[in-house]
């Protein structure tokens, strides 16, 4: 994959667990991975912090990976996720992600020992794994998680080496996502995290986005991304102005367990959160309702599953 290959919309797509036992529900991941690659999606990404990547097993992350990877068309792209505590583990999470099909990797900072992840422990932590790494890298920043900050000085270092190419921004701050575009400039990709800021994003010189809130809207934000390549400003802001709500409400609003009974509510496959995430309340999935009444999304049944 070379530089700048990172367009698009790409989404960081659930881990369908089943109810009855808890195991890692293919059927329903791949059913869900057929709808959204209906539309324009630009790809996916699997075991990211949506995908509940933590609590995932090694198995299940590399399963999940290879189903991606033979579920999508050729053409989409399948990320992984593989930043882990230590570079040792960061590297073989690489080694398995690309044997599984996968892209290119996500690669999120360490941060259990916070206060020794200087600028050059992250430089080397990162240009040794992109030196190993089967597949390109793709940076992670996201403090919301992470509290270790991938700094846009930092992040215009380590493009500079031929296996990493751009970075992911889920500050949600604009500010920081416009020195990033300038860090990298014409080297490498940036992308939004947010999906509160998908159209902003792309006016100061992202390449695409990884949003969450795409799993739920992903018509209406490949559209705002179609959109606003083609030049069609207005189309693509009244876009944003129905799934930035929607981001706020149900993304940001109840995290992944409120993601995952969005899909339901929807006919996809969401299913429970894995412990100790636990399910929304009946007060929250009205809230999620609204929500997705709101932007204009049709509800159905859920689709019963063990």
């Amino acid at each position: 994959m070379e530089r700048q290959a990172l367009r698009g919309v790409h989404l960081p797509v659930t881990t369908p667990f089943r109810a009855a036992d808890g195991e890692f529900d293919t059927e329903g991941f791949a059913s869900n991975l057929r709808f959204w690659s209906e539309v324009s999606i630009a790809g996916v990404l699997v075991g990211g912090s949506t995908g509940e990547s933590v609590l995932l097993e090694p198995a299940e992350f590399a399963s999940a990976v290879r189903l991606a990877r033979e579920t999508l068309p050729e053409d989409r792209t399948v990320l992984a996720g593989t930043g882990r505590q230590s570079t040792r583990a960061t590297i073989q999470a690489c080694n398995a992600a690309a044997a599984a099909g996968a892209d290119a990797v996500l690669v999120l900072p360490p941060s259990y020992f916070r206060a020794q992840m200087t600028p050059d422990a992250l430089r080397l932590h990162f240009w040794e794994v992109a030196d190993a790494s089967p597949v390109p890298v793709l940076l992670y920043h996201v403090p919301k998680f992470v509290p270790v900050d991938l700094v846009p000085d930092l992040v215009g270092e380590l493009i500079r080496h031929g296996n990493i190419i751009g970075i992911k921004d889920s500050s949600g701050d604009i500010q920081n996502l416009g020195a990033l575009c300038d860090a990298c400039g014409e080297e490498a990709s940036v992308l939004v995290g947010a999906g509160t800021h998908l159209y902003s994003g792309l006016e100061i010189g992202a390449s695409g986005g990884i949003i969450a809130v795409g799993v739920l809207a992903a018509a209406e934000a490949t559209d705002l991304y179609d959109a606003f390549a083609a030049g069609r400003m207005n189309e693509a802001g009244r876009l944003q102005e129905r799934i930035g709500p929607l981001h706020r409400a149900v993304v940001g609003g109840t995290g992944v367990p409120g993601v995952k009974a969005a899909l339901d509510l929807l006919g996809l496959v969401g299913g429970p959160p894995r412990p100790p995430l636990l399910p929304p309340n009946d007060d929250t999935r009205g809230r999620i309702r609204e929500a997705l009444t709101h932007a204009g999304l049709r509800l159905t049944a859920p689709v019963a599953r063990n």
